[in-house]
């Protein structure tokens, strides 16, 4: 396959599921949604716990903590650009938002919530009937209406105005001479740019880096054994603020990931042809970082009244708003 250009995102890109974008009420009722603990169930993880916009979507950590405090097998992914995603999760099992965010919900390894009590819990609150009622002109909330609520904050997470976005309108000065040589290098002799390529820096396709031995990724979703072993290729966009890396969080830090691919990956099956020395210097990999430095712009999320944390006990959560009264 060519590699697409590498650009800045065009919003009228988007696809949206009905055609025309979510209004400013849906996205608020979805972005409450993403903040609530109410929707796991113990009351204390909601989206944002390990999807934290303080944290570049993510929570820091190798690999996250499920409900019961047990860590989950796969490292959190970054939300950034999922507007453009034809596949969602490291494997690929969900083909749209609307797919994907109801399985953390319902994963008894995640947040742990069944679907007839994420209901009645909704249904019991008079805040959100009454937005529900306001965004969808009906009182029947049903899991359909939940997921395009989510769905609407989640495709709103959009970066497209970083220091390479501005270098692509024209603003020369925008990368410095090192970030410059950096994209010289992606685009060149790193061969970054043969997986991250176009907009969003991801061809949305599955790869295998060597890393994985027992996870085999894609093939439990496509029982194909050519996909063994392989996974996502996540966004670069504000990859400065998703550490650590990879689908297991092994690689804590862009130095560590420039070393790993310089030396050809890791060792595991059926690894990707792609995979091989790149015989880069170290200045070449300073440069390297520089330019995905240069690929950061960072998304503000305002946290809804009263939430002021991820992680809120249900004694304390809604202090001069209480939507669930």
């Amino acid at each position: 396959m060519i590699a697409e250009p590498l650009s800045t995102p065009d919003i009228d890109d988007i696809e949206y599921p009905v055609d025309m974008p979510p209004s400013a009420e849906e996205i608020t009722l979805g972005k409450y949604l993403f903040f609530d603990p109410q929707l796991s169930g113990n009351h204390t993880i909601s989206c944002a716990t390990c999807h934290n916009p303080d944290n570049g979507f993510g929570d820091g950590l190798k690999l996250s903590a499920g409900h019961d405090g047990k860590p989950l097998t796969r490292h959190t992914p970054p939300l950034y650009n999922l507007a453009w995603s034809s596949s969602l999760f490291w494997d690929g099992r969900a083909s749209s938002l609307e797919h994907q965010v109801l399985m953390p919900i319902y994963n008894p390894s995640e947040m742990n919530l069944s679907e007839k009590v994420l209901l009645k819990r909704i249904a019991e609150s008079q805040f959100y009937q009454s937005k529900f009622k306001q965004v969808y002109q009906q009182t029947d909330i049903t899991p359909h209406l939940i997921s395009q609520a989510l769905a609407a904050f989640m495709r709103d997470i959009i970066t497209n105005n970083s220091p390479f976005d501005e270098y692509l309108a024209g603003a020369e000065n925008a990368l410095s001479p090192q970030a410059k040589n950096g994209l010289a290098l992606f685009e060149g002799k790193a061969k970054c740019i043969e997986c991250h390529d176009g907009a969003n820096f991801t061809d949305d396709s599955f790869h295998s880096l060597g890393i994985a031995f027992e996870d085999k990724g894609r093939a439990n979703v496509i029982k194909d054994n050519s996909l063994a072993y392989r996974f996502k290729t996540p966004t670069l966009r504000n990859i400065t603020l998703t550490a650590p890396y990879m689908h297991d969080g092994s690689l804590p830090d862009l130095e560590s990931v420039m070393t790993f691919y310089n030396d050809g990956g890791g060792s595991g099956p059926n690894k990707d042809k792609l995979m091989e020395p790149l015989n880069l210097s170290q200045s070449e990999i300073r440069d390297l970082i520089a330019f995905l430095s240069a690929l950061t712009d960072p998304v503000l999320i305002a946290r809804p009244p009263s939430m002021t944390q991820a992680q809120i006990s249900p004694n304390e959560m809604h202090k001069g708003e209480n939507i669930w009264k």
